[in-house]
């Protein structure tokens, strides 16, 4: 140890003061970089979901476009087999 290191404040020394610095400093960037990679990571998952979404909807849209085709289909056959009966 250097003499600086030696020199105490009080019962604590500059090497206790620097290893807590230090420690504290490496505590901070590792939740930072946790809090940013969780951000990163929610902000992929809300894109996600959004697409999702966007697929969903369009294939309701789709589902709701051929269920009223075939409504619409089963409507004809009925009026025709009317048609059909009153003959």
């Amino acid at each position: 140890m250097t003499a600086i290191e030696h020199q105490e404040l009080k019962g604590i020394t500059v090497k206790n003061i620097i290893v807590t610095v230090v420690s504290t400093a490496s505590i901070v960037a590792s939740v930072m970089t946790t809090y940013f990679n969780l951000q990163n990571n929610m902000n992929q998952l809300r894109n996600r979901q959004e697409t999702t979404d966007r697929v969903n909807e369009i294939r309701l849209k789709v589902l709701e476009s051929q269920v009223n085709i075939l409504q619409q289909q089963v409507q004809e056959i009925k009026y025709n087999k009317q048609l059909i009966s009153k003959s």
